[in-house]
């Protein structure tokens, strides 16, 4: 478990997350959502305009490498799940993963 998905679970435990792709871009466009996941299999037009509000919004994104089905489960959710959004990060370190994530790429 690399550590975005060990903070992505303290997010969702102690923080406010939005799942799916059309409520993670609406917050991504009213600047609510301090960071965004999307799966690397979502549908290319989720995933690009995911990153198009992002980059637009200054919002740090990280593709899930795995499928929407597999980034559901980490959610522990009984569906798919392409996008999220995180709103407010709880106990989680989460934004700063996914920053420095973001610069090793």
């Amino acid at each position: 478990m690399t550590a975005i998905e060990a903070e992505l679970k303290t997010a969702l435990r102690t923080g406010k997350v939005v799942l799916g792709a059309r409520q993670t871009i609406k917050h991504i466009k009213l600047g609510k959502a301090k960071a965004a996941i999307v799966s690397a299999k979502a549908p290319p037009l989720v995933r690009r305009d995911v990153l198009y509000y992002a980059k637009l919004s200054g919002v740090p994104v990280y593709v899930y490498p795995g499928s929407s089905r597999e980034l559901g489960t980490l959610c522990a959710k009984p569906f798919v799940v392409s996008a999220l959004a995180v709103i407010d990060e709880g106990d989680s370190r989460i934004v700063e993963a996914i920053k420095a994530e973001s610069r090793v790429e």
